[in-house]
């Protein structure tokens, strides 16, 4: 935080993101209880000098500058008022001749939480909102849990016979998929061999006794409640907006998943076909093809991603998928280790269900480590849409992601880009709608858009700001100039004076575009002159040539909007595509609107 973002903060009502205390000749005691809780939370700013009165701040000033920052940073580093000893990166300022101290405290890693005073756990404190608050005993637990060096999953299990907790079918069903998937390995045709071979079973005392992964997964319905006193699933789909639907509202279809990890992936799997976007065939023994819809591909990752991170250790709360008709809100007890853009990184995580997870990798049902929200932030964007939300609650410990099925480019969009004026890469112009979408935009949202890439993310944002189509607040955070965001309302405003009309193209087919731009119209708009396949897929910013050929390239050549340079021989290595009338008179709609004949 330099001091031009300081001042921004001070001079706005958004500072809830930082802590503020007067600190005119010692470090205030409460001080601590803010260290602790930033450090247990996801880490911040606490700036001393800084009072609040009548709900704006106040630049008081430290009067005794060296003497409160040496000894509040010799306390944070002595490791006796805390239990751990915290690493700050501190500041000084100069405002108004007065002397501030900002001081950055980071998020303690999983094994060191809770961070606690005077040597007792129970003064352990979480950030809420813009207060400390005191950690109950079921957040001290979940603190303990995930600082486990033995994870929660792998613990054994006494009380339960490892030779009649398992239920047969879904045993031999993983053998067959993990047999099938890795050839090379020696058979085990034993069930509780197999299980023993990977850990799911262990041996004391010549004696053998399953673990919680291997109950959770592979369990008999009574024996994975006996240790899961809660369901696993609660699924529901709900026939209407999210906006329009209240929690009194009966649902159109509900299911409790009450059952063993894997039937309840299986059973998840069998729900989601009879509703799919894209339909397709799949193998019922798998549940995967080669040519998986980007739609069917984010909602497994997203899903497996709920089964695997959850925190089983937690009995109040279940993990929920609700499937509204604009959106999809998967909710799960157990916040995420890594921050928002740390889960973009295409790096190996910590883990909370380490042996659950391998369980799902060993037969091929979720991406390799550190790539699956990666996965599905890239299929959402082949389908053009706005990019996944994610909340990561690290005080509430609790993790949400929402798949939004609103289009990120509509025509409204394309017409307000075009009014620009100035020329805009695939990315540059999806950042830009992203930012009209959300106002603001961060370096983390914008690198779900470029794949998690931060050169791309970075070099994108920093092109707009130099086309002064974005404000930079800070090194992370960019929002739309007030100018645009009034031009583009008066554009909306005006579309919906004249009754949300649609375009139409005369040829000799009328041709009627909804403001929902499918991909054949994304496909017109980005087509100059002729252009090769591949030069078509890049603009768009596809990386799957499949799936650009499928839902972009043939709907494009079946409505007759573009065709073929050599039509006679479709599959020639220098075939290129360029736009019929049609076509042509589709582009010049979406560029200028209805004054077009």
């Amino acid at each position: 935080m330099n001091k031009d973002e300081l001042l921004e903060k001070l001079n706005t009502f958004e500072w809830n993101d930082f802590e503020r205390k007067k600190a005119l000749r010692d470090a205030p005691k409460d001080a601590y209880k803010t260290v602790s809780a930033f450090a247990n939370t996801a880490g911040d700013w606490l700036v001393f000098g800084v009072q609040e009165k009548n709900g704006k701040l106040e630049i008081l000033g430290v009067e005794e500058i060296d003497r409160v920052q040496n000894n509040f940073l010799s306390t944070l580093r002595s490791g006796q008022k805390l239990n751990r000893v915290i690493k700050v990166h501190e500041l000084k300022y100069e405002v108004e001749g007065k002397h501030l101290l900002a001081f950055y405290i980071p998020e303690s890693p999983s094994h060191e939480k809770p961070i606690y005073l005077n040597g007792d756990p129970r003064q352990s404190y979480i950030r809420r909102g813009a207060g400390d608050e005191q950690c109950t005993q079921s957040e001290l637990e979940r603190f303990l849990r995930d600082a486990a060096v033995q994870r929660y999953d792998s613990e054994t299990i006494y009380d339960i016979s490892a030779d009649r907790c398992f239920d047969q079918e879904t045993v031999s069903w993983y053998q067959a998929q993990f047999f099938r998937r890795n050839p090379e390995r020696d058979e085990i045709s034993d069930p509780i061999e197999f299980l023993l071979n990977w850990n799911y079973v262990v041996e004391k005392d010549n004696k053998i006794f399953p673990t919680r992964a291997g109950v959770l997964l592979f369990g008999k319905a009574r024996y994975v409640r006996q240790l899961l006193p809660r369901p696993v699933l609660d699924y529901q789909r709900i026939d209407t907006t999210f906006e329009l639907w209240s929690p009194e509202e009966r649902w159109h279809d509900c299911y409790v998943f009450e059952e063993n990890i894997f039937q309840t992936w299986r059973g998840l799997v069998a729900r989601y076909m009879r509703i799919a976007e894209h339909p397709f065939s799949l193998d019922p023994d798998t549940f995967r093809r080669i040519d998986d819809p980007p739609d069917y591909i984010a909602f497994r990752e997203a899903a497996i991603n709920l089964l695997v991170h959850q925190n089983y250790g937690d009995h109040g709360h279940k993990a929920s998928i609700k499937l509204f008709t604009d959106r999809t809100i998967f909710w799960n007890p157990g916040d995420a280790f890594a921050t928002e853009a740390e889960l973009l990184d295409p790096t190996e995580k910590e883990l909370r269900n380490p042996s659950i997870i391998k369980a799902f990798r060993r037969i091929g049902l979720s991406d390799q480590a550190g790539t699956g929200i990666r996965a599905i932030y890239r299929n959402w964007h082949e389908l053009g849409r706005v990019p996944p939300k994610i909340h990561n609650d690290k005080a509430r410990k609790q993790f949400e992601l929402i798949l939004f099925k609103k289009p990120l480019i509509t025509e409204k969009m394309l017409q307000f880009q075009h009014s620009l004026g100035v020329t805009l890469s695939a990315e540059q112009a999806e950042v830009m709608a992203l930012a009209v979408e959300q106002k603001r935009v961060t370096l983390a949202d914008i690198r779900g858009l470029v794949e998690g890439n931060f050169r791309e993310a970075k070099a994108a944002a920093d092109y707009l700001v130099h086309q002064q189509l974005l404000e930079m607040l800070d090194d992370t955070l960019f929002k739309l100039p007030d100018d645009l965001i009034n031009r583009y309302e008066k554009l909306t405003s005006a579309a919906v004076q004249a009754g949300s009309k649609t375009l139409k193209v005369t040829t000799e087919v009328t041709t009627e575009v909804t403001t929902e731009v499918t991909p054949e119209v994304r496909l017109v708009n980005a087509i100059f002159g002729e252009m090769t396949r591949q030069e078509l897929r890049n603009v768009i910013g596809l990386k799957n040539d499949e799936h650009f050929r499928k839902m972009y390239l043939l709907p494009a050549l079946k409505a007759k909007l573009i065709e073929m340079t050599i039509p006679d021989k479709p599959r020639s290595s220098k075939q290129k595509y360029l736009l019929t009338e049609k076509g042509q008179a589709l582009q010049a709609q979406l560029i200028h609107g209805d004054d077009q004949k």
